[in-house]
């Protein structure tokens, strides 16, 4: 039996960060931007908005990646992570306010 080169570890290895990490970043920067900008209780729907953009982002990427073997630790590792650092922004945003 001979594998397929894309199904190799390092494969897989390479492509978990270029699946995750532009998640985290896009979670981060709307985090930020938004605990700077937005006034009043708009801070909830925009961080509320940013959660749901990080989904979207999630699936997209997982989507255009094509690799079906660790979809499911690569999707909860990056909305895992989106979902701290939008907690970490609210919690800010609350204490602030």
């Amino acid at each position: 039996m001979s594998t397929a080169p894309d199904s190799t570890p390092s494969r897989l290895a390479r492509l978990k960060p270029a699946t995750i990490v532009p998640v985290w970043l896009f979670a981060l920067v709307a985090g930020v931007v938004i605990a700077l900008t937005a006034t009043g209780d708009d801070h909830w729907t925009w961080l509320s908005l940013a959660l749901g953009g990080s989904i979207l982002l999630t699936f997209v990427l997982q989507l255009a990646a094509s690799e079906k073997d660790g979809l499911v630790s690569r999707t909860m590792l990056a909305l895992c992570g989106s979902l701290v650092l939008l907690a970490a922004a609210t919690a800010v945003v609350a204490l602030t306010g």
